[in-house]
């Protein structure tokens, strides 16, 4: 795109500069954060502010080192049923979030950009996204991504054998990251371990990375509805896993710039019924075809 760009912030350009300055190359990130229930230590607000804070930041490195990229307003009301139980949770049923995601795939495409990218702040969000993710690549042709905006690493103390792999919510990794972040939001003599040791003993049913995953809300593992140990956590550790986790995303960004699940296909003419040229590697409907999918 052409001209001074004050800021990566789609929202605040003009829609005559979306459509003279979006092509191919161009990547939209939609940030994806939640409000709901995290404790009595941190703010409703945490998903959403991990997934502003980083998505954004992430934009703006990415487009210095010469990525088109563009961050969409942050979405702060997802899919957190999860939560419901707690007061202050506001949440969107699952056939609300799919088809917001999916819309927003709509007006991406309308843009003319080439992928969009879903950056998540939230985990009940990404069974969904994932599936948006191929309702969008069927409909609109767009390149999907979903990438996390919170790394893992090694917790406060150098382990984390006291979360026992489940420090999954209001837990050290997200206070840290809210006392880095807004330290002003954050109660941490209210800050306790709720970690529910019975589920360690468990190899293949698990929160992360197991092959069984299962059904639960936050209120099952205690009245907190905290699953993790928030007393570990330290605002020099929020800085370090800010510092991962932007890191991690632009990392993302550049690997999503340069990538293309399709194989390009083969050209039409030689032994077709006219000339062609080769495909793309794009699926789904003409972005001029798009007005026409309800």
């Amino acid at each position: 795109m052409s001209g001074a760009v004050r800021s990566r912030r789609l929202a605040e350009l003009s829609g005559p500069a979306v459509a003279a300055g979006f092509g191919p190359e161009t990547i939209v990130v939609q940030p994806t954060g939640a409000v709901e229930h995290h404790g009595p230590h941190l703010p409703l607000v945490t998903d959403f502010l991990l997934a502003d804070h980083i998505g954004g930041a992430a934009v703006e490195r990415a487009a210095s080192e010469g990525l088109d990229v563009w961050q969409l307003p942050t979405l702060a009301f997802t899919k957190s049923d999860e939560h419901s139980w707690a007061p202050g949770t506001v949440w969107l049923d699952e056939s609300t979030m799919f088809d917001t995601a999916v819309q927003i795939g709509r007006a991406v495409a309308l843009t003319g950009a080439g992928s969009l990218v879903f950056a998540n702040g939230h985990g009940g969000n990404v069974a969904l996204l994932q599936v948006a993710l191929r309702e969008i690549r069927k409909r609109y042709g767009l390149k999907t991504f979903l990438m996390p905006t919170l790394a893992r690493m090694p917790g406060p103390d150098g382990e984390d054998a006291d979360e026992r792999g489940l420090g999954i919510h209001g837990g050290a990794a997200e206070t840290s990251m809210i006392l880095h972040l807004r330290p002003d939001l954050v109660d941490m003599s209210l800050a306790e371990r709720w970690v529910p040791d019975h589920l360690a003993e468990f190899e293949k049913i698990r929160f992360n990375g197991g092959p069984v995953s299962f059904g639960w809300l936050s209120n099952d593992f205690g009245t907190p509805g905290v699953v993790g140990d928030a007393s570990r956590a330290t605002a020099a550790y929020g800085r370090a896993l800010w510092d991962l986790s932007l890191d991690e995303a632009v990392a993302s960004l550049h690997e999503i710039a340069r990538f293309d699940p399709a194989v390009a296909k083969p050209a039409v003419g030689a032994a077709g019924s006219g000339t062609g040229t080769a495909g793309t590697g794009a699926a789904g409907p003409l972005v001029a075809d798009v007005v026409a999918v309800p």
